[in-house]
């Protein structure tokens, strides 16, 4: 399996830069899809990458629109697995109700059938694993606009929501439904040569090398955790209590190309068990961890957040990979760190 050819898409974000660096720390040649050579310069400037000095084990394709008719077409040659990462993501300020349509749900859904199309076109390929997400079998209004006794868990099944659309957010757990029912679909009448496993993360907390500009390092869900440590809020209101390392993402979807573990799953990823993730905690964590640095003022440390009791049981992943997810505490220090570094700020 080791130097067997993957590709991944969406590599220039959050979770794609950590899985490129983590595939080819597990001994694999990459190939990733980016929209531009900028964004392959952009891998091959990240610290941990060149670390690793991957000449030829590490290459890329430009994939400028992944909108575009047989965009993955090419990208999918002689590959062994595909890393499908690509897909929009949802930012704080989210998007307007005349986007939710071209923004979130058709790039997500025509994303995830264009890499399967491709995929089915050729030969060769043994495992697709995508990147889906906790929304996609956690009911919206249960999810994040009431408080629901209900422990969810990666056998839980919903089905597929019709607009309109009242918020941004539930507009993005659409397109998640409806890019793993097009997936289920596709499965069931091509009955391909490849198997599809399904990752599924809660709120990604962690570094992202990509980052270079400390002003931009609470974006997406990384504002859930870190916007209140620069003084303000994520601009989200109560945030549901559920929330994963990126490491731990990354490290999960490549592991999940073993063929020791068995194919057509989902496997939920959300650390801190069924006490879940208390996002005001992070104002105490970067207290006791980063104390001179706040006494400084180079981390106001003084912002407000708010959490929305939601029960998810991820335990069963942690049984089937071998390794218990790292707690809230280790996501906010790596947040806190780069920030740090990228400020300029020593780090004791």
């Amino acid at each position: 399996m080791s130097g067997e050819l993957v590709l991944i898409t969406g590599g220039t974000g959050l979770i794609g830069i950590k899985t490129i660096h983590t595939a080819l720390k597990a001994g694999y040649s990459v190939r990733a899809a980016v929209r531009s050579q900028a964004k392959a310069d952009a891998v091959l400037a990240t610290p941990t990458v060149g670390a690793l000095n991957p000449g030829s084990k590490l290459s890329f394709v430009i994939v400028p629109d992944i909108l575009a008719d047989n965009a993955y077409d090419e990208a999918v040659n002689g590959v062994s697995y595909i890393l499908h990462l690509a897909s929009p993501v949802i930012k704080g300020e989210g998007f307007t109700p005349d986007q939710y349509e071209t923004e979130l749900i058709a790039p997500a859904l025509k994303g995830t059938l264009s890499i399967l199309a491709a995929a089915y076109k050729t030969t060769g390929i043994k495992r697709i694993v995508i990147t889906s997400s906790e929304v996609a079998i956690i009911p919206w209004e249960e999810f994040i606009a009431k408080e629901v006794d209900i422990v969810f868990d990666d056998k839980y099944e919903i089905p597929v929501p019709e607009g309109p659309y009242s918020h941004p957010f539930e507009a993005y757990s659409a397109s998640k439904v409806r890019a793993l029912d097009a997936t289920k679909r596709f499965v069931k009448e091509k009955k391909p040569e490849w198997d599809i496993i399904n990752i599924m993360p809660s709120f990604v907390v962690g570094d992202n090398e990509i980052i270079t500009d400390p002003k931009k390092i609470s974006d997406g869900t990384v504002s859930a955790a870190f916007a209140q440590v620069l003084g303000g809020d994520s601009g989200w209101g109560a945030v549901p209590s559920t929330s994963v390392h990126v490491a731990d993402v990354a490290r999960l979807h490549v592991e999940a190309l073993d063929p020791k573990i068995e194919g057509g799953q989902n496997f939920l990823a959300v650390s801190e068990g069924e006490r879940g993730t208390r996002w005001e905690d992070a104002i105490e964590i970067v207290n006791r961890n980063f104390p001179e640095a706040v006494k400084k003022g180079a981390l106001p440390n003084n912002g407000t957040a708010a959490t929305k009791r939601t029960r998810v049981d991820a335990s069963r992943t942690e049984e089937v990979f071998g390794f218990k997810f790292q707690s809230y505490e280790e996501q906010v220090k790596s947040v806190t760190k780069q920030y740090l570094e990228l400020s300029g700020v020593a780090v004791a």
